[in-house]
Protein backbone atom coordinates (compact mmCIF):
# COMPACT_ATOMS: atom_id res chain seq x y z
CA UNK A 1 0.00 0.00 0.00
CA UNK A 2 1.30 3.42 -0.94
CA UNK A 3 1.69 5.83 1.96
CA UNK A 4 0.30 9.38 1.78
CA UNK A 5 2.91 12.07 1.18
CA UNK A 6 3.88 14.89 3.53
CA UNK A 7 5.95 17.62 1.86
CA UNK A 8 8.07 20.13 3.83
CA UNK A 9 8.84 23.37 2.00
CA UNK A 10 11.21 26.24 2.74
CA UNK A 11 13.07 28.77 0.65
CA UNK A 12 16.52 27.17 0.45
CA UNK A 13 15.72 23.60 1.56
CA UNK A 14 18.89 23.88 3.63
CA UNK A 15 17.90 23.82 7.30
CA UNK A 16 14.29 23.83 8.58
CA UNK A 17 12.78 21.68 5.83
CA UNK A 18 15.76 19.31 5.93
CA UNK A 19 15.41 18.93 9.70
CA UNK A 20 11.65 18.40 9.34
CA UNK A 21 12.29 15.75 6.70
CA UNK A 22 14.71 13.98 9.05
CA UNK A 23 12.37 14.05 12.04
CA UNK A 24 9.36 13.00 9.98
CA UNK A 25 11.22 10.12 8.34
CA UNK A 26 11.95 8.80 11.82
CA UNK A 27 8.67 9.65 13.54
CA UNK A 28 6.11 9.15 10.74
CA UNK A 29 7.81 6.45 8.67
CA UNK A 30 4.93 4.01 9.09
CA UNK A 31 2.26 6.54 8.12
CA UNK A 32 3.77 8.92 5.55
CA UNK A 33 6.18 9.14 2.69
CA UNK A 34 8.30 12.22 3.46
CA UNK A 35 9.84 14.75 1.08
CA UNK A 36 11.24 18.26 1.34
CA UNK A 37 12.00 20.89 -1.25
CA UNK A 38 12.88 24.51 -1.68
CA UNK A 39 11.89 27.49 -3.77
CA UNK A 40 15.59 28.29 -4.32
CA UNK A 41 17.51 25.14 -3.30
CA UNK A 42 21.03 25.70 -2.01
CA UNK A 43 22.84 23.14 0.16
CA UNK A 44 22.19 21.40 3.46
CA UNK A 45 23.47 23.55 6.31
CA UNK A 46 26.22 21.80 8.31
CA UNK A 47 24.76 23.10 11.59
CA UNK A 48 21.48 21.37 10.71
CA UNK A 49 23.37 18.13 10.10
CA UNK A 50 25.19 18.49 13.44
CA UNK A 51 22.07 19.39 15.46
CA UNK A 52 20.19 16.42 14.02
CA UNK A 53 23.12 14.05 14.64
CA UNK A 54 23.03 15.10 18.30
CA UNK A 55 19.49 13.69 18.55
CA UNK A 56 20.39 10.52 16.68
CA UNK A 57 19.10 11.43 13.22
CA UNK A 58 21.51 11.36 10.29
CA UNK A 59 20.58 13.84 7.55
CA UNK A 60 24.10 13.99 6.12
CA UNK A 61 22.95 12.06 3.03
CA UNK A 62 20.07 14.42 2.30
CA UNK A 63 20.48 17.11 -0.32
CA UNK A 64 18.81 20.39 -1.18
CA UNK A 65 16.33 20.01 -4.01
CA UNK A 66 13.69 22.05 -5.82
CA UNK A 67 10.01 21.48 -5.20
CA UNK A 68 8.63 18.69 -7.38
CA UNK A 69 5.27 20.24 -8.29
CA UNK A 70 3.82 16.93 -9.50
CA UNK A 71 4.62 15.30 -6.16
CA UNK A 72 3.39 18.37 -4.26
CA UNK A 73 0.06 18.09 -6.07
CA UNK A 74 -0.24 14.47 -4.96
CA UNK A 75 0.64 15.24 -1.32
CA UNK A 76 -1.78 14.75 1.53
CA UNK A 77 -0.08 17.51 3.57
CA UNK A 78 2.19 20.40 2.54
CA UNK A 79 3.99 22.22 5.37
CA UNK A 80 5.69 25.56 4.80
CA UNK A 81 8.35 26.45 7.36
CA UNK A 82 9.04 30.10 6.52
CA UNK A 83 7.02 33.12 5.47
CA UNK A 84 8.66 33.27 2.06
CA UNK A 85 7.65 29.69 1.29
CA UNK A 86 4.13 30.28 2.61
CA UNK A 87 3.72 33.25 0.26
CA UNK A 88 5.46 31.78 -2.79
CA UNK A 89 4.63 28.07 -2.52
CA UNK A 90 3.04 26.74 -5.70
CA UNK A 91 -0.72 26.42 -5.66
CA UNK A 92 -2.00 23.05 -4.52
CA UNK A 93 -5.35 21.41 -5.18
CA UNK A 94 -8.06 21.60 -2.51
CA UNK A 95 -7.31 18.04 -1.32
CA UNK A 96 -3.84 19.02 -0.05
CA UNK A 97 -3.89 20.16 3.57
CA UNK A 98 -1.68 23.26 3.81
CA UNK A 99 0.00 23.93 7.16
CA UNK A 100 2.37 26.74 8.08
CA UNK A 101 4.91 26.48 10.87
CA UNK A 102 6.50 29.96 11.13
CA UNK A 103 9.90 29.08 12.50
CA UNK A 104 12.94 31.30 12.95
CA UNK A 105 15.59 30.87 10.26
CA UNK A 106 18.48 29.27 12.15
CA UNK A 107 20.85 30.02 9.26
CA UNK A 108 20.58 33.71 10.17
CA UNK A 109 21.84 33.12 13.72
CA UNK A 110 24.85 35.16 14.74
CA UNK A 111 27.44 34.63 17.43
CA UNK A 112 29.93 31.94 18.25
CA UNK A 113 29.78 28.48 16.71
CA UNK A 114 28.09 27.22 19.91
CA UNK A 115 25.55 30.06 19.88
CA UNK A 116 24.65 29.34 16.25
CA UNK A 117 24.35 25.62 16.95
CA UNK A 118 22.09 26.40 19.93
CA UNK A 119 19.65 28.15 17.57
CA UNK A 120 19.60 25.09 15.28
CA UNK A 121 18.93 22.87 18.30
CA UNK A 122 16.08 25.12 19.42
CA UNK A 123 14.47 25.19 15.98
CA UNK A 124 14.90 21.42 15.77
CA UNK A 125 13.10 21.04 19.09
CA UNK A 126 10.22 23.14 17.75
CA UNK A 127 10.03 21.06 14.58
CA UNK A 128 9.99 17.84 16.59
CA UNK A 129 7.14 19.22 18.76
CA UNK A 130 5.13 20.15 15.66
CA UNK A 131 5.59 16.68 14.19
CA UNK A 132 4.54 15.07 17.49
CA UNK A 133 1.37 17.18 17.40
CA UNK A 134 0.76 16.30 13.76
CA UNK A 135 1.20 12.60 14.48
CA UNK A 136 -1.26 12.82 17.39
CA UNK A 137 -3.90 14.31 15.08
CA UNK A 138 -3.59 11.53 12.47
Amino acid sequence: MELPLIYFICTGNSARSQMAEGFARQMLRDSFEVLSGGLEPSSVNPYAVQAMAEVGIDISGQFSKPIDVDRLWSARIAVTLCGDAEERCPVTPPGVLRLHWPLRDPAKAIGTEEEKLAVFRSVGDQIREQIVELAAQR
